[in-house]
């Protein structure tokens, strides 16, 4: 029914009322903005737009505060009166076309303010307009009754005389309205006024109305008088092109106040791709391939992929002015919207398409939030990429690329969780119910976080959605969300991957530190069935069971998987071949049952540097999808082997030790095992002796019981997974403990230095127990005996020095001295360490001979060469000093020292010179020659003896000596020696006797000594010299007879009874016998001493 043109001021006969009744009709016709157009129209019409059919059919998508007009079953081509719910509704559209006409009947912008105060006589009501645009003002005059009783019962009318007055702000006023209302009404009854206002009126005008009958002071005469409203009217005829509206007429009668009105309509058209038909609820279908053209003439549709796409590039109302369909990837759009309109169940035993966009947008908004309102509509994001617009949704999507450690900077994968503090396990969507034109709300519950949780409730608002069960499906992906997808990996990979990588992409991560196997490196090199990994060491774990499959990036940044018929070392075969080779340096990883890679969606590229970027992704899982769609179970993928139940530690061992704490000697137990691959943590169990078992968890794989006592340790370790879940079965050991009970070590390696001829130094090895080197003693003791029965019992105190302590200067004395060591709670070792002191005899030097040539008989019997025995002197003399100045004496005997020694050796020489003559005729010199006139001194003679030495034997045929050297009281080496003297006179007249000549030949005490320890052996041990000794010959002081004196020291071990004997002593060594009390021989470590003369060679 259009809308009808209606004169204000015309009187109305309403047949229903009596002759003399007064009558009233007010409607109230309101414009109604739909939106942008061109819109579809309204879904239940039929027929061309503008007919009756049409506007009948429209009616049915009409709702009046929440009730249609005409009832959906009804005939939109000849509705009968009882199918509508409201009468005398008048109602006429427009589609929002650029030519569209106005609609007749309204012509009039109006704007109605209501004013509702009583105007009496002598008090009239006034009201202000600001708006100087409009044309014309209505004046709605009201009466609640206009009647009067009469005496005899009668009711009559009655009449009022009222004046409009209108008053310019420049104080002209003018009164256009002076009107006698008569008639009778029982009821209200309104009476409107237009008033035309010319133009040049000062503004602000006042609307004055004045009530000129004096006011009823009884109950019989009703005439009461109100200032009911007024309506700026402005003049014109707007068809609002490109604006979809609707105007709407209602009876006063049936709505005191304009209904809330709601329209059902299918909105704007908007382009869609050429292969796509609209269903009948908006939702898309296709055909054939997309080549990325769109249909030229818009088309409704729903779909939220093409309503963001029209949003984005309409000029009119969108983003058009910024954005150009050219920067848009319309293939992105495509995908998206073939995902949208698949038809998924409604879970309410039908079908309906996957998202769908149906939204009222009235106001100017934001365009980032408005963006996003749509983009959360079919769950995408949009960005910016490669020069053009692109959006990317959540959606089933296949891996497309590989990260491990070998494509990610030293830094790794760190991981976070940005799950709420708080878990919501009730959600209330908000969403609008076409059927009843109300908002409502779907609720949907998680029992199994309400378990955890309990019962905690958000609200959230369904935007655009008007179908319970895209509502629902809202609500569990929120419920699943925020429970599965809290956590976040990022990490910094190369420019080669970086730039591959988008936003929206699903990412294969295998972490080794998560895993707890490395699984993933670089190819060494490849073929199409065969990669060589760049690890194959046992840090690499090449897993060829429970079903593993290789994953490869290609040469074009795809990534290609293909199961593995055989690992070999570090080559991998695959049981079909890829459709490349992968390049050398390319990333793999290997996946199997046992562990899986990590599942990761990408929700932000970042490039870092001009060779670096940051990735940042979010838990992804693939069967949430149907999960949220059909409740199908989600998927567990197993990611990770340090959940496992791990075995027990190997090689577990204990030990028991005395150790320091705090400057004290404690027993400790020490427990140690083989480290576990994946286990942070152990779990130890001890008791002592049956008792209760004390649990401790620890991260190292050792363990430590302080203060352990004599009894049994039993000892058991578990491993922990990262669950911390124990191994099934720990590995148990017992040990035997003695806590500080054992008597400390014997001394080792204890044996003495010579310091001087009153001491010596006792030195031993460090003790090794802690309790003795803490607050324990070393005790020294001495017994006179030199046969091995000296007991520590039986011995005297030298000393008690600290625990710490290896030396000690004691006597050196015959005997045997004591050692043992002594831990702080007074146990000593259970044996000595003992060195006997057997001190060889005191020797002085030895002289091997005197030679006195002198002595004898007769005297100077070696060879003379010009020399003449004197026997008035008993000396020797040169024969004739004037005719040979120079005369020799060899000595008789040559020295055999019978080998070769070093042999100090003094010349003994007495000489005299003398004058040959005391007359001058005896001195045949120049008397200018002579040193001496008066022949008191002879000085110009000499004697000097001279030595030969050779190391062969002197008794051999050919000896070789040295040449004669002038003989100086020193030490000689060699075997043999001769001698002689040499007299010169350099003076004729003077002459030398030598009346004592001869030397003493000495060997000087040596002392030869082990310098370490030496052992015995079992039987005689012979004991060669470093050096020989002179002993003495046949023809030196007798053969033998100076054999060396020998001392023994035993080292230790010596135990009671215990002798040595020491035998076949000769000037090259000796040898010793130890013997126990039994006459047995037996193996002791002992130093000697051997004290005799003389150095051999």
């Amino acid at each position: 029914m259009p809308i009808p043109s209606f004169n204000e001021n015309q009187r109305i006969t309403d047949p229903k009322l009596p002759k003399d009744q007064l009558g009233s009709i007010q409607r109230q016709t309101v414009v109604h903005v739909l939106g942008e157009g061109q819109i579809e129209g309204f879904p239940s019409a039929t027929g061309s737009h503008g007919s009756t059919e049409y506007t009948n059919g429209s009616l049915k998508d009409v709702f009046l505060n929440g009730t249609q007009v005409l009832q959906q079953s009804a005939s939109n081509t000849n509705p009968a009166s009882s199918d509508f719910n409201f009468s005398d509704v008048h109602f006429e559209s427009r589609l929002g076309t650029a030519n569209q006409t106005h609609i007749a009947g309204i012509s009039d912008i109006e704007t109605e303010t209501t004013v509702g105060v009583a105007v009496t006589n002598g008090s009239p009501v006034s009201r202000s307009i600001t708006n100087s645009n409009i044309n014309a003002v209505r004046v709605t005059v009201g009466f609640n009754a206009l009647q009067k009783f009469e005496d005899n019962g009668d009711i009559s009318g009655t009449s009022v005389d009222i004046r409009i007055q209108i008053i310019q702000n420049n104080g002209t006023t003018t009164t256009p309205i002076d009107d006698t209302i008569t008639g009778k009404s029982a009821s209200a009854y309104f009476r409107d006024y237009k008033i035309n206002i010319p133009s040049g009126f000062s503004f602000p005008i006042t609307v004055r109305v004045i009530r000129d009958t004096a006011d009823s002071s009884v109950t019989t005469l009703q005439n009461g008088t109100v200032f009911s409203s007024f309506t700026e009217i402005i003049d014109k005829k707007n068809a609002y092109p490109n604006t979809a509206h609707v105007a709407l007429r209602v009876d006063a009668e049936q709505f005191p106040q304009m209904p809330r009105a709601m329209f059902r309509v299918r909105g704007v058209k908007i382009k869609i791709p050429h292969n796509a038909t609209v269903r009948s609820d908006g939702s898309l279908s296709f055909s054939g391939v997309f080549n990325g053209t769109l249909k030229a003439q818009g088309e409704y549709c729903n779909c939220p992929a093409w309503v963001l796409y029209d949003l984005l590039t309409n000029e009119r109302y969108g983003f058009g002015d910024h954005i150009s369909e050219s920067q848009l990837d319309k293939f992105a759009f495509y995908s998206q919207s073939v995902y949208n309109n698949e038809l998924i169940s409604d879970n309410e035993g039908g079908t309906q398409p996957r998202f769908s966009c149906n939204a009222v947008i009235q106001n100017q908004q934001d365009a980032y939030k408005l963006v996003g309102e749509l983009c959360s509509v079919m769950r995408v994001q949009a960005y910016y990429q490669a020069g053009s617009i692109t959006i990317t949704g959540d959606r089933p999507t296949d891996p497309s690329y590989l990260f491990n450690l070998s494509n990610v900077l030293p830094d790794g994968f760190s991981y976070t969780n940005t799950s709420k503090r708080i878990k919501y396990t009730v959600i209330n969507v908000q969403f609008f119910d076409m059927e009843t034109q109300e908002f409502d709300y779907e609720t949907v519950e998680d029992t199994a976080l309400q378990a955890k949780f309990g019962v905690v409730v958000k609200n959230i608002r369904a935007f655009a959605t008007t179908s319970r069960g895209m509502a629902h499906r809202l609500g569990k992906w929120f419920l699943y969300t925020q429970a599965n997808e809290g956590e976040v990996v990022s990490f910094t990979t190369t420019l080669e991957a970086g730039t591959l990588v988008r936003v929206g992409a699903v990412i294969k991560v295998s972490d080794p530190v998560r895993a707890g196997v490395r699984r993933g490196g670089r190819i060494s090199s490849a073929t199409t069935t065969q990669i060589t990994v760049d690890d194959a060491s046992s840090a690499t774990n090449l897993d060829g069971t429970n079903n593993p499959v290789l994953t490869v990036v290609l040469p074009d940044g795809t990534i290609e998987s293909k199961t593995v018929s055989s690992i070999t070392g570090a080559t991998i075969t695959v049981s079909s071949a890829f459709s490349a080779a992968p390049n050398s340096n390319s990333v793999w990883v290997l996946e199997n049952d046992t562990v899986e890679t990590q599942l990761f969606k990408v929700v932000g590229v970042t490039e870092v540097s001009a060779l670096t970027y940051q990735i940042t992704a979010v838990f992804h899982n693939t069967g949430k999808y149907a999960f949220v769609e059909d409740g199908t179970t989600l998927p567990s993928r197993t990611i990770t082997t340090l959940t496992d139940k791990k075995p027990a530690p190997s090689n577990l061992s204990a030990s028991e030790k005395i150790v320091v704490v705090n400057n004290r000697a404690i027993s400790k137990v020490f427990v140690n095992w083989q480290a576990v691959a994946g286990v942070q943590e152990y779990r130890v169990q001890y008791r002592f002796n049956n008792g209760n078992f004390t649990t401790v968890t620890v991260s190292k794989t050792d363990f430590e019981i302080f203060n352990s006592e004599k009894g049994t340790y039993e000892i058991r370790v578990f491993s922990y997974n990262a669950l911390r879940q124990p191994s099934a079965n720990p590995n148990t050991t017992v040990i035997n403990t003695v806590g500080k009970t054992a008597p400390p070590a014997n001394v080792q390696n204890l044996r003495i230095e010579p310091i001087s001829p009153k001491l010596i130094r006792l030195r031993w090895d460090a003790s090794v127990d802690t309790d003795v080197i803490h607050g324990g003693f070393c005790r020294i003791r001495h017994s006179p005996k030199t046969d091995g029965s000296g007991t520590f019992q039986n011995a005297t105190d030298i000393d008690k020095l600290a625990g710490n302590s290896t030396q000690i200067t004691v006597p050196y004395i015959e005997g045997e001295y004591l050692v043992r060591f002594e831990d702080d709670t007074g146990n000593l070792s259970t044996s000595s360490a003992s060195i006997i002191i057997d001190l060889p005899d005191a020797l002085g030097a030895l002289t091997v001979q005197t030679r006195r040539e002198d002595n004898d008989s007769p005297k100077f019997q070696g060879n003379k060469t010009n020399l003449t025995f004197d026997s008035s002197t008993n000396s020797i003399k040169l024969t004739n000093p004037a005719t040979n100045a120079t005369g020799e004496y060899e000595f008789n005997e040559v020295l055999d020292l019978g080998a070769v020694f070093s042999l100090d050796l003094k010349r003994h020489v007495l000489s005299e010179g003398f004058y040959s003559g005391s007359l001058f005729d005896s001195r045949t010199a120049l008397i200018d020659t002579w040193t001496d006139f008066d022949g008191a001194t002879a000085t110009s003679v000499n004697c000097e003896v001279l030595v030969a030495v050779t190391q062969d034997n002197p008794s051999s045929g050919s000896p070789t000596f040295t040449a004669f050297q002038t003989f100086v009281n020193g030490t000689y080496k060699g075997r043999g020696f001769k001698f002689k003297a040499v007299l010169t006179s350099t003076d004729p007249a003077q002459n030398i006797h030598i009346s004592e000549l001869g030397y003493t030949a000495t060997f000087q005490r040596r002392t030869e000594q082990s310098a370490t320890a030496i052992a015995s052996g079992s039987g005689v041990k012979n004991i060669t010299f470093s050096n020989p000794f002179f002993v003495g010959t046949s023809a030196l002081l007798g053969a033998n007879s100076n054999l060396p004196s020998i001392g023994i020291t035993a080292t230790d071990n010596i135990t009671s009874g215990d002798y040595f004997q020491v035998t076949n002593i000769s000037s090259t060594g000796f040898s010793v016998h130890f013997k126990d009390s039994s006459n047995a021989s037996i193996n002791r470590n002992f130093n000697f001493s051997a004290v005799g003369f003389g150095k051999g060679v």
